[in-house]
């Protein structure tokens, strides 16, 4: 049911919410999100990586459990890897679902984890060097609501 993809290359955002709006046209409610890499506080680039394997098998593990929670009648979870620079789009969630209240949650549910739990690794370049990005204390809040 759901659609997983974890990738290098980049994506057309415009392309992929139309081609899962035509794919789930019996669905009463599409909800898409589409997460970019911002160019604040001088970043370069940031470098993701992740495990092969790993990182689908927990990825579906999340839409498993939204499809469980909510009425989908689909799921989209798209994640780049890799180098990624400024104002690329890094990632996207798309859910369907006949209601419009299934979709939204799902969807929120998803990118709640996906932000805390997802085996993603990573690091930010500026011109003062590199770091590994560290949890955040708001993201881990966030679940506690789910």
């Amino acid at each position: 049911m759901a659609d997983i993809r974890v990738q290098s290359e980049p994506f057309d955002y415009g392309q992929e919410c139309a081609a899962f709006a035509q794919a789930h046209s019996d669905n009463g409610a599409i909800v898409t999100f589409c997460g970019i890499v911002r160019g604040e506080d001088g970043l370069q680039a940031m470098e993701i990586e992740h495990y092969p394997g790993m990182t689908e098998r927990a990825l579906h593990r999340i839409a498993a459990e939204a499809a469980a929670r909510w009425s989908l009648g689909g799921a989209l979870i798209l994640h780049r890897h890799g180098h990624l620079t400024p104002e690329e789009p890094i990632m996207m969630v798309a859910t369907a679902a006949r209601h419009r209240a299934d979709a939204f949650a799902a969807a929120d549910f998803m990118m709640d984890y996906l932000k805390s739990r997802a085996p993603f690794w990573k690091k930010e370049r500026r011109a003062s060097g590199e770091s590994w990005v560290a949890a955040r204390e708001v993201d881990e809040q966030a679940l506690s609501r789910w």
